[in-house]
């Protein structure tokens, strides 16, 4: 198992060139942890599973998630806890990591 930890700046971009690095192509995020400055996921319109409703939160939150990598790619689903104990989830696109950090746990396979 590989730990990958993020101190700053985008997640996804980080963690596809550190997996790159590793020469992972294909495994289980098993885990992701952490707190960030804002983030990007999208969910499916109740009508069209075929489409995506990406929503962008500039907003500090704790965030949790499992997911894959295939071909290189992450693929992760995340839930994200912000303020009024509200949570926010969906596939991740992105999230900016800026006054705490992210840690990703990877099996490769």
């Amino acid at each position: 198992m590989h730990m990958i930890e993020i101190a700053g700046g985008p997640l996804v971009e980080a963690l596809t060139a550190k997996v790159a690095e590793l020469g992972i192509t294909s495994g289980a995020i098993v885990s992701l942890i952490g707190a960030v400055d804002e983030f990007t996921i999208s969910t499916m319109p109740e009508d069209d599973a075929s489409k995506d409703i990406v929503s962008t939160y500039a907003i500090p939150a704790e965030m949790h998630g499992t997911g894959e990598i295939v071909n290189g790619v992450p693929h992760i689903h995340a839930t994200f806890a912000v303020a009024g104990d509200r949570g926010l989830a969906g596939h991740l696109h992105e999230v900016i990591v800026g006054h705490w950090f992210a840690r990703i746990y990877v099996i490769p396979s």
